[in-house]
């Protein structure tokens, strides 16, 4: 087995590439070692001691190093650990599967509730999202979770590589903010949430 490594926009994450479907379906973000005890995976590689956030999606793996790590060092671990995983067929999950991690549904971590006289608009974005958006973050190791709109702001959480990626507030504010204001009149800024 053979795992590609790309760099990501954000200098602290790398994005692995096992070759393999990782998820079969969605993305999981693991920001703590706490949260990443529901994945022997995600939970591997936070012990190496230098890892401060994993995030899962559909055919890679974003490791963030902390401040100080030196990815020449830490690379062949992070792979190692890959390696391990992927060609024992280890379950992604702590019991087999997702079936009993508890995942937020999107809508429930929303910011407020979306009015629902503005239905129409919030299709609208969360369709450009998922055509536009969501693919080119994940090309860069990482994903977009939409967290509202309210009087024409449209609220986004960055996850995975992008989160606190130097060049994110730039995606945003002229990337996706522009993609936006183009496609849906109705939208005037967008915030990271």
């Amino acid at each position: 087995m053979f795992i590609e490594t790309e760099t990501t926009p954000n200098p602290s994450t790398l994005k692995f590439l096992p070759g393999k479907q990782v998820m079969p379906s969605g993305t999981r973000d693991f920001a703590s070692p706490e949260e990443a005890e529901a994945s022997p995976l995600a939970q591997a590689l936070f012990d190496t001691g230098e890892v401060t956030g994993v995030f899962f999606g559909s055919n890679f793996v974003s490791v963030t190093a902390g401040p100080g790590s030196d990815w020449s060092a830490l690379k062949p671990q992070v792979v190692a650990v890959l390696l391990d995983h992927f060609v024992s067929e280890a379950p992604l999950f702590a019991g087999g599967d997702a079936s009993g991690i508890s995942v937020p549904v999107e809508d429930d971590d929303l910011i407020f509730e979306d009015d629902p006289a503005h239905s129409d608009i919030v299709d609208q974005i969360k369709e450009l999202l998922e055509t536009r958006v969501r693919p080119a973050v994940a090309g860069d190791g990482g994903d977009i979770r939409y967290r509202g709109f309210k009087d024409g702001v449209v609220y986004l959480q960055m996850q995975g590589a992008c989160s606190g990626c130097p060049s994110s507030t730039a995606t945003l504010k002229h990337g996706i903010e522009g993609l936006l204001k183009h496609y849906v009149p109705e939208v005037s800024e967008v915030r990271a949430a």
